[in-house]
């Protein structure tokens, strides 16, 4: 297999390359070793930043943010809510950082609005009686997983590939760089080999590691982040603490839910990225000062992820807090490997600018006249996209439903229809429908009871008395992943919830305990 770009990591960033360069008419392949957004591009609160979370340490970040968080919001609104956001400082916190806010944001151009405690508690009541000052600037809410979606459905509809779980086993080289790269495809691994013109290394935490197969090795900081899931909305804005970051400082809506965050753990490998009761323990400790109810809601689950932080070797003294948020365009040709770029760093909020600085430098190396052209053309909407979409009861009908179109998952509201949808996607992405391909692309197992009920029910109504025990495999995948989640949170309802998916999976069904499996 041939093409002009090999893009490894199918992440925002991985996506948002390949949708580029698509409209500037270059083909491209996107691999990972996952599936879309198994990295930082699924693990993240889906915060859209307006910058004003770098402002003191990262300017030039903040003033990246600032610029694409409005593009975004004007050229894929569907994948945006635009909440607006407080900053908001507690009794006790730092009052020189409280009163430079508003001008280092003005620096940036980024627009705050101040305003008295009882003025922010009247849009957002649960905030605390201890809350001292209170700006409001333009943050949003973003759906990274819809993000990537629509991206990469529209390079493929011009062009470009997608294969998931396929693990770049290694290159060979030549005098001109990568000439072929070895791809281990699918659970048979079978071997598969692409020559690429250029690769493009946007394998977030993991693109050290790729570059050094390549013979131009980078160090990365690993940084995890813990985030906690509640089971209903607690605002309607992002709320942030006004104060340098720390843990607990983020609560972001997402649809129904509202997510916590985050902490910042050195990593010294990734060979083990998962939330732990300490971390979640210390998100709501924090979290509660600002909203005192985070300290007795019910929490769904907590999920980590590893933010991809290039080391440039200064800034170890200070932690990964201190680490640039900056995005980083490394270009291998000083090492012998003339076409290797590695796109790392930056957010989620500038993946687009990420994209097309890298789609430029592509072009230069092709000799390929085109511009951009992602800074003025909507993203469309897919229909890979559109079934992650949040619904209420009142907007499907609840007890009129077709008898032929049952709820199969009742929490998040997902008939059958979008399943068997969602499956008819999967062949073009070379993916077999399994339980876990299906939660990706739609809201199936989100919900406060975490795949209890829906885990048995879509098997049987997609794929009938077929592969009894592959769907008795895909249940026992699927539990096992919820479970990770889950586990840190076993408190309250949620334990109940857990006890009662137990007694039904191990007592009805006779299926191993998901916590007996080498996931304590």
């Amino acid at each position: 297999m041939q093409t002009q770009v090999l893009i490894i990591g199918a992440g925002v960033t991985g996506t948002g390359l390949a949708r580029d360069l698509a409209l500037r008419g270059i083909a491209s392949i996107v691999v990972d070793k996952g599936d879309f957004n198994s990295g930082a591009s699924g693990s993240n609160h889906g915060l859209l930043h307006s910058g004003a979370r770098y402002v003191a340490a990262d300017p030039e970040a903040a003033r990246e943010c600032r610029e694409e968080s409005a593009l975004l919001k004007r050229l894929a609104p569907h994948c945006v809510e635009d909440t607006g956001g407080l900053f908001v400082a507690v009794q006790g916190d730092e009052e020189q950082y409280i009163e430079k806010f508003p001008r280092l944001c003005s620096e940036c151009g980024i627009e705050t609005e101040a305003m008295g405690p009882e003025k922010a508690r009247e849009l957002e009541p649960g905030l605390s009686e201890a809350i001292k000052a209170a700006y409001f600037v333009p943050d949003g809410a973003v759906e990274p997983f819809r993000l990537s979606l629509d991206n990469m459905a529209q390079a493929m509809e011009l062009g470009a590939e997608f294969w998931p779980f396929a693990e770049v086993q290694g290159f060979e080289m030549d005098s001109e760089g990568i000439c072929r790269a070895r791809l281990s495809k699918g659970d048979n691994g079978e071997t598969r080999t692409v020559e690429p013109r250029i690769v493009v290394n946007a394998a977030g935490a993991w693109s050290g590691r790729v570059a050094a197969m390549a013979g131009a090795p980078f160090e990365m900081l690993y940084s995890k982040g813990t985030m906690a899931v509640t089971a209903s909305r607690l605002a309607q804005r992002v709320i942030n603490r006004l104060r340098h970051p720390a843990d607990g400082d983020i609560l972001v809506p997402g649809g129904h839910v509202s997510i916590l965050g985050t902490t910042s753990v050195h990593l010294p490998d990734l060979d083990s990225i998962a939330p732990t009761v300490d971390e979640v323990d210390a998100l709501v400790r924090e979290g509660s000062r600002m909203l005192p109810e985070l300290a007795s809601v019910r929490y769904i689950r907590a999920y980590a992820g590893v933010r991809p932080i290039y080391s440039s070797g200064g800034e170890q003294s200070g932690g990964e807090r201190s680490a640039g948020r900056g995005f980083v365009l490394l270009d291998h040709g000083e090492e012998g490997v003339g076409n290797l770029l590695s796109l790392t760093g930056g957010k989620l909020t500038t993946y687009r600018l990420m994209a097309e600085k890298c789609a430029d430098r592509i072009c230069e190396q092709l000799n390929v006249d085109a511009a951009c052209r992602t800074q003025l053309e909507p993203l469309p909407r897919s229909g890979d996209g559109a079934l992650l979409a949040h619904r209420t009861a009142e907007g499907i009908g609840l007890g009129t439903e077709r008898a032929d179109d049952p709820l199969l998952c009742e929490c998040e509201m997902v008939p059958r229809s979008d399943l068997i949808q969602v499956a008819e996607t999967t062949p073009r992405q070379h993916l077999s429908p399994d339980l876990t391909a299906l939660r990706l692309r739609s809201r199936m197992g989100k919900g406060p009871c975490q795949g209890t009920f829906c885990s048995i029910r879509v098997p049987k109504y997609l794929f009938g008395e077929g592969e009894k025990s592959k769907q008795a495999e895909w249940v026992r995948d699927f539990l096992r992943e919820r479970w990770k989640g889950v586990r840190p949170v076993l408190w309250g309802v949620q334990l109940a919830q857990a006890e009662l998916t137990q007694g039904m999976h191990c007592g009805f069904f006779s299926l191993e305990a998901p916590w007996n499996r080498g996931t304590k």
